[in-house]
């Protein structure tokens, strides 16, 4: 099976139906989703009754279904002190999925840069990539911990976002060899090896990896013309680097792909509840069966209510033939390089089932 190249284009090839035949416009979008990247990232979500461990397995397991049915990057993310996620060291775990695979590129989206020294950060995806060459993508966020209890712990504070530039720039030249702080000090293996580097961003997040020369990851969905508006700037601010020598963008979001319209939104229903407590308790929660959740639909206090509608909404889910058209839409509004799925969902079934189909709608489906 075949892993498709991250230089791939966007502009869809004119089909042999031609402009004013009836199948041109599905030619069209055939080409735009057989023509674009899709990948996978895994949160790790642990769900109710379940040992946290297993949720690490599930990944392992899932990058293994992700390569075989064709698609091109797997990553892991990082997150601490959340009952919810079980991915709290995304390095080991990539390593994990790495060596549980051979093929599929495999990353972190991504590593939180504010809660980690850079040196310590270079080191540990140069050992990744001396062990895995020519897979190993970097992804890196500005997100600090949730609370200010977290932040103690992992010695940081709510401000150390304001410092991602610079940590940014500074892990970077340890793979180039660029200025740096501390020039006299080496990261071994990284120097000389090329890790593509990615910057998980919104809004202003946009602007520094354009101006770091990194591509840019991008998920909201929910408001598409501040995603466009921020995709425009990283084009247009674009400063070539030794890691990146051209814009890359790659739009994030859930997809979820059912024989039903109903049953693709069941899929969404775990996280969408899971979110919503999370802003009325403070806690974000395991994930709960889609039928315990349509349960407790009717009873919701309306602000819960709210939340919990509200995160239901800017996904793209439906049957094959629905998503092709949302995903068709967003490819062409967006001109993306590339699409980055992050469904999670409590029916482990369904969402290898949902990727399955999804990889049969853009076509990497062997």
């Amino acid at each position: 099976m075949s892993t498709r190249s991250s230089t791939t284009t966007q502009t869809p090839e004119t089909t042999a139906a031609g402009p004013g035949n009836p199948s041109s416009a599905s030619g069209d979008r055939a080409d735009r989703l057989r023509t674009t990247p899709f990948s996978l990232l895994d949160r790790s979500r642990t769900r109710q009754g379940h040992p946290e461990a297993e949720a690490l397995r599930d990944t392992v397991d899932l990058a293994r279904h992700a390569e075989a049915l064709g698609y091109h990057r797997f990553w892991v993310s990082e997150h601490h002190s959340v009952p919810g996620v079980a991915g709290s060291a995304p390095t080991v775990l990539a390593a994990a999925v790495a060596s549980a695979t051979s093929r599929i590129r495999v990353g972190t989206g991504g590593v939180m840069l504010p809660n980690h020294r850079p040196l310590v950060i270079a080191e540990q995806f140069g050992v990744l990539a001396s062990l895995f060459p020519g897979r190993i993508d970097m992804g890196l966020g500005r997100s600090v911990g949730f609370t200010d209890g977290i932040r103690r712990a992992l010695g940081t504070d709510k401000d150390a976002a304001e410092s991602f530039a610079a940590q940014l720039a500074e892990l970077t030249a340890y793979f180039t060899d660029g200025p740096r702080p501390h020039p006299q000090v080496h990261a071994r293996p990284a120097e000389g090896l090329h890790v593509p580097a990615f910057v998980l961003a919104t809004g202003a997040g946009a602007d520094i990896a354009a101006r770091a020369g990194l591509a840019l990851v991008i998920a909201d969905l929910r408001g598409r013309d501040a995603m466009r508006a921020a995709i425009d700037r990283y084009r247009s601010t674009f400063a070539p680097s030794p890691l990146w020598p051209h814009p890359y963008v790659i739009v994030s979001g859930t997809v979820a792909v059912a024989e039903t319209r109903d049953r693709a939104r069941a899929l969404l229903l775990p996280e969408a509840w899971s979110m919503a407590y999370s802003r009325t308790h403070g806690v974000f929660p395991p994930l709960e069966p889609a039928e315990s959740i349509s349960a407790r639909e009717p009873s919701l206090p309306p602000k819960q209510r709210d939340l919990y509608e509200s995160a239901l909404t800017g996904h793209i889910h439906g049957t094959e033939p629905e998503v092709a058209a949302q995903l068709d839409t967003l490819l062409t509004e967006t001109a993306a390089d590339e699409f980055l799925v992050t469904t999670s969902t409590y029916d482990r079934v369904g969402l290898m089932e949902s990727y399955e189909r999804l990889a049969r709608v853009v076509g990497v489906a062997g």
